[in-house]
């Protein structure tokens, strides 16, 4: 999986005629057409796109092979993955792909060790680093933003993380 990251997720069937919803995780949505045939986590699938649009909050696409509405349902919540290497080089610094973050240390600002990145989520409000944690217990899933993550070292391979201080903001009557 290392060589390859994941760019985009089928949703649900558009119309009748084949076409799907597509949520695209590149910075312009479009690309991800433009990356050759896209995959399926284990390989086993490629799809080709042959037509997209921009919908509302997703892409319109119609995919090589799909051409009714049952076809395309079967392909709901289908991760596709492209080689690293059809990726953009990225030339500006404090710029990555959430992929290179995936294994990277996650340690206090003092330092100490805390866990390890295993995901970067959206699930619409904004990106969510989860970190496996060292000591065990539950995952910390933190916002990732500057305060929560102000340093990002992918070559020495850690990320700084600063979590909200929980309190108590219940008052007693």
């Amino acid at each position: 999986m290392a060589d390859r990251v994941r760019v985009a997720r089928i949703g649900t069937a558009h119309g009748i005629r084949g076409e799907v919803r597509l949520w695209s995780f590149t910075a312009d949505p479009l690309a991800v057409a433009t990356y050759g045939p896209l995959e399926t986590k284990d390989g086993a699938r490629r799809f080709t796109i042959e037509a997209a649009r921009p919908g509302k909050e997703f892409l319109v696409v119609r995919i090589a092979g799909i051409s009714d509405r049952n076809a395309a349902e079967k392909l709901r919540n289908t991760d596709l993955f492209v080689p690293r290497d059809r990726l953009p080089t990225i030339e500006e610094a404090d710029t990555f792909y959430h992929a290179d973050l995936v294994g990277l240390a996650a340690l206090s600002k003092d330092g100490v060790t805390l866990g390890k990145v295993i995901a970067i989520h959206n699930f619409g409000a904004g990106d969510i680093v989860e970190i496996e944690r060292v000591a065990g217990g539950p995952a910390l899933l933190l916002p990732f933003t500057e305060t929560t993550v102000p340093t990002i070292d992918i070559e020495a391979g850690c990320i700084v993380v600063v979590p909200p201080i929980e309190t108590n903001a219940r008052e007693e009557d």
